[in-house]
């Protein structure tokens, strides 16, 4: 039993550009973003995906349907694939999110949640995803929250080791969660 997973982070967002850690607010993507999603929609269509799940934040739902648009693959919306909640801090400068990433792995944000209760409910989500997707190969668009919930569940990388991690975009991650 196993799925192949594609993971894509979601385009580049105004509030990427503008250094703002959007976190569970919905952000919208700015113009090259757009352009972004429409050269993964064009990396992706004939990649025998199945499905593609999205987190429902508006940012990665721009994402999948600019690039899946006119496709027969469903887009499917998933609140487990969202981002950290940042709670009273959602919006906050990046440079900020930099200074408390270390100190909210277990340690919620205030009025939200950790990065391990972040993972968690993503990992729930792959868990779900294993059983009801055996053989298939899907596409996950999320955020940051998803691709360390990826890399910890298939890959065993601890939290703590990917809580400082710098992040460098590429076009996708494979990975093969097995049952």
């Amino acid at each position: 039993m196993s799925v192949d997973v594609v993971y894509e982070t979601h385009s580049t967002s105004v509030d990427n550009e503008l250094g703002i850690a959007t976190g569970w607010l919905e952000g919208a993507l700015s113009d090259t973003g757009k352009q972004q999603a429409q050269r993964l929609g064009g990396r992706r269509r004939d990649d025998g995906l199945t499905v593609v799940f999205t987190s429902d934040l508006r940012r990665a739902v721009e994402t999948a349907e600019i690039a899946f648009a006119a496709s027969p693959i469903p887009i499917e919306r998933d609140p487990r694939l969202r981002e950290c909640n940042y709670g009273a801090l959602n919006g906050m400068p990046r440079a900020q999110l930099e200074t408390e990433r270390a100190r909210r792995l277990d340690d919620p944000f205030p009025g939200g949640e950790s990065w391990r209760q972040a993972v968690e409910r993503v990992a729930g989500f792959l868990d779900e995803l294993r059983r009801s997707h055996d053989g298939q190969r899907v596409l996950i668009i999320g955020h940051v929250a998803t691709r360390w919930a990826l890399d910890h569940v298939v890959g065993g990388v601890p939290l703590e080791a990917l809580i400082d991690a710098s992040f460098e975009w590429r076009e996708g991650w494979e990975y093969e969660l097995r049952g």
